[in-house]
């Protein structure tokens, strides 16, 4: 017999005492869930959906399902400078296959031990497959990256290597020409499916940076969104643009194609004065995690690309412009 709401949420996602984080007031089992702030802190809050054929294949691991659906959002809180609280789960299943249950859940609650964030509540229904979540984090009162606090002069730092999720996507569509090796193939596989999010580069960031904002629909739009905000513009020198040794050996159209326009990399793209950069160079030493200047933020409105050196000195060639010809990532847009 098939099991029922009620028990597939005890069996797959009830945490027993001393099996992961308690720090709600009032748990998974209620109403409602009752967690108390730390004193001094403010909750930051986000919620992101997943849907089939939408944001994920049919064809991925369950397990990496899970890790995702929950390091979308723990990429928001990243972006924010928060620290992982907790987090609800909305699930809708076409049906109840325990075998998918067990490999979810043990990816979701996997990544949720690893940064503390205690699954206190949710809902689960019948439908076409779809993974709603929202998580709340920590974050001392008034010290929240937004991004509406660039300024005009600050660098701009992208972490990690954007691109590969969207190499990978590309390989599933079969548009690559030559197409990836097997291994190649494997590694940004895992990049699309199994994101890691920057909360310690978040946390890290604290007092250094202006503003912040995490990758997730192409680094250029995901860009566009802090200038907005902040009132800014932005030039962003694509030479300086860290490059995957997956998309290295790849044609220089297709490089910028993913590193730009890629999106679903959850790295985090940061507003930081210049005289943090030999923080941000220390920094990224203490993580083991690349950062790396690619750009400024500028008075005079508008994103602007160039070619050549972003610290061209003295005799260097003078940097040139380039067309800008990229868009992000829209659900309601063709």
């Amino acid at each position: 017999m098939s099991l029922g709401e009620f028990d597939l949420i005890e069996r797959f996602f009830w945490r027993p005492a001393g099996v992961g984080p308690h720090r709600a007031v009032v748990g998974n089992g209620d109403d409602c869930a009752v967690i108390a702030p730390t004193p001094g802190m403010q909750l930051a809050v986000s919620t992101d959906t997943l849907v089939e054929g939408r944001h994920f294949l049919s064809t991925v691991d369950p397990a990496r399902l899970g890790h995702k659906a929950l390091a979308v959002n723990l990429s928001d809180l990243a972006a924010c400078g928060a620290r992982p609280v907790a987090f609800t789960l909305a699930l809708t299943l076409p049906r109840v296959d325990e075998a998918w249950l067990a490999g979810f859940a043990s990816g979701l609650l996997a990544l949720a031990d690893a940064h503390e964030c205690e699954l206190i509540g949710g809902d689960t229904t019948a439908g076409p497959l779809a993974i709603g979540i929202t998580v709340m984090g920590e974050v001392p009162a008034g010290q929240a990256l937004l991004r509406s606090r660039a300024q005009a002069g600050d660098d701009l730092w992208v972490s990690g290597t954007p691109g590969e999720a969207r190499l990978a996507l590309e390989a599933f569509r079969g548009s690559l020409r030559p197409p990836l090796s097997g291994e190649a193939f494997e590694a940004v596989r895992a990049r699309m499916e199994c994101p890691t999010p920057r909360v310690a580069l978040g946390l890290a960031v604290q007092g250094l940076a202006h503003a912040a904002i995490d990758v997730s629909d192409g680094l250029l739009g995901d860009l566009g969104h802090i200038l907005r905000r902040s009132r800014v513009g932005a030039a962003v020198f694509v030479d300086a643009l860290p490059v995957s040794p997956w998309l290295a050996g790849r044609p220089r159209d297709e490089q910028l194609d993913c590193v730009l326009a890629g999106g679903d990399d959850y790295e985090l793209l940061l507003a930081v004065p210049p005289e943090h950069r030999a923080r941000m160079a220390a920094l990224s030493g203490e993580l083991g995690l690349p950062l790396t200047r690619i750009g400024r933020l500028e008075a005079e409105p508008g994103l602007r690309l160039w070619t050549g050196a972003l610290d061209a000195g003295a005799g260097a060639p003078a940097p040139q412009p380039m067309p800008h010809r990229w868009a992000s990532f829209d659900h309601f847009k063709s």
